[in-house]
């Protein structure tokens, strides 16, 4: 089943994992909607500067650091995600406690190794 995926520090470098997270993502045929500081493209699918009013969003994974998640805060709860993956690097106690109270499950976890097992 497709779920409609957000990530946030997507990067047009196939070294990045953000990169790579967002290949793997729509290899497996997910929906996926790229967010980064920078355009570019990831295979053939552009990445968004701004911030798009989306629905029915499943999963936002994280790809950017906690010192630069705050500015981030508002535009992810106001999409009402599912869940939030906090890709290595990326744990912020804080916010993960914040994302359970109002009902978001907060998961540490890899996108890459979820998606490689077919737990995703």
């Amino acid at each position: 089943m497709s779920k409609r995926t957000v990530v946030i520090g997507a990067s047009a470098n196939p070294e990045r994992y953000a990169y790579k997270a967002v290949a793997s993502l729509m290899n497996h045929g997910h929906e996926v909607f790229p967010l980064g500081l920078r355009g570019g493209k990831i295979q053939d699918l552009d990445i968004l500067t701004d911030r798009p009013a989306l629905q029915h969003i499943d999963t936002v994974s994280l790809y950017v650091g906690p010192n630069n998640q705050a500015e981030w805060l508002d535009y992810i709860f106001a999409l009402k995600p599912k869940r939030i993956i906090f890709n290595p690097g990326t744990e912020n106690p804080a916010l993960e406690k914040k994302a359970e109270e109002q009902g978001i499950e907060a998961i540490e976890a890899c996108t890459l190794v979820l998606l490689s097992i077919g737990n995703y």
